[in-house]
């Protein structure tokens, strides 16, 4: 596959998340927090400080896909392996790790201020753990992304 066929893909996938995300904040979790509600009342002055909490999420996560279309450009301009790309992956490593543990964090102290069930703090491992692997996952590319930069720079240097 070609560079900039690739570029282009990393592209359609990007744009396809972000209209998923986009989806999944504006229409699946305020539907979602209505319906619980509707059908316990006693949780309505739950709603406003849940919907603030789960839509802070999103910030990371759109910045991340910022920093994945920065690296597919530079993908696209046979620029795979430098260490701007690196240093993208880095960030998004960062903000994927912030997420996960502002999202745990945030469910304990929605929990202690009796918000929150122990039994969705429990299930919240589940998207932590996810935000976690991807943090990892992205840590790792930005390592072999500097290493495969360094590798290249030493041999364009070499006659």
């Amino acid at each position: 596959m070609k560079q900039k066929t690739l570029a282009a893909w990393i592209k359609a996938i990007l744009i396809g998340l972000a209209v998923c995300g986009a989806l999944f904040y504006a229409w699946v979790i305020p539907i979602f927090g209505q319906s619980i509600v509707r059908d316990n009342p006693e949780f309505s002055g739950w709603f406003v400080p849940w919907l603030v909490f789960v839509s802070v999420t999103a910030g990371p996560c759109y910045a991340a896909l910022v920093f994945g279309w920065l690296t597919a450009r530079n993908i696209g301009r046979d620029r795979s392996f430098c260490r701007e790309n690196a240093a993208y992956m880095r960030v998004v490593s960062i903000l994927a790790a912030a997420d996960a543990a502002y999202f745990f964090v945030g469910n304990v102290v929605l929990w202690l201020l009796g918000m929150n069930h122990p039994g969705v703090v429990i299930i919240s491992t589940v998207p932590v753990f996810i935000g976690v692997a991807i943090s990892v996952a992205a840590a790792v590319a930005s390592h072999l992304i500097g290493k495969a930069a360094a590798l290249q720079e030493e041999n364009e240097l070499t006659i």
